[in-house]
């Protein structure tokens, strides 16, 4: 066990080296090629729920999803984590103005919010999911905290990996309680994952 953590650090530690160093003007033209990607889909024409995450500085930005989202009726929800727990649930929100930082700096929903629940929610859904690196068959590397994993491993509507075509690799070291995302969504297209 100890190993494959060795591994994930080591492949965290030089993609988040060269997220940092990637430059801005290229970074914002394949952030804004995901968002132009993402509108398209089919799946989210569709989805009454969409998850999205707030993207911190260097994550892929995702706020034009949620604005789009929002000027068609969509419910929108960002995910409040518990650090004591590594557990999470979104909360809907009406507008982006209402996320704010947490102790950490990452914004998230007023707690007072409605909670999204994809037992009672029964509208199509679909969750955006960030990470660092993914692999062909949709598993990914985050930040090693689980919270993602946790919250997937119950959600049954479209997973979609936000992630950097240069940055999917050919297997990502896992455990078992890792889980896969059905749509890989890229700067240049989407790529079904397969194994969903």
């Amino acid at each position: 066990m100890n190993s494959i953590r060795k591994v994930k650090d080591e492949i965290r530690a030089d993609y988040s080296a060269r997220r940092a160093a990637m430059d801005p003007a290229e970074k914002k033209r394949r952030d804004d090629a995901i968002c132009r990607a993402a509108i398209s889909l089919v799946s989210f024409r569709y989805a009454e729920y969409v998850l999205l995450y707030a993207s911190t500085e260097n994550e892929i930005q995702v706020r034009d999803i949620a604005i789009e989202a929002l000027n068609r009726g969509k419910k929108i929800a960002f995910p409040r984590c518990d650090k004591e727990t590594h557990t999470m649930q979104y909360h809907i929100v009406s507008s982006l103005d209402e996320l704010a930082p947490d102790n950490y700096g990452i914004l998230e929903p007023p707690a007072e919010n409605p909670i999204y629940d994809p037992e009672k929610d029964l509208g199509s859904a679909i969750c955006f999911v960030p990470g660092l690196v993914y692999d062909k068959a949709g598993y990914r590397l985050g930040y090693g905290k689980g919270f993602y994993d946790r919250y997937l491993s119950h959600f049954s509507g479209c997973t979609l990996g936000v992630v950097y075509s240069d940055y999917i690799l050919p297997v990502v070291p896992r455990g078992r309680f890792d889980v896969s995302v059905n749509i890989l969504l890229t700067e240049k297209g989407v790529k079904m994952t397969g194994e969903n």
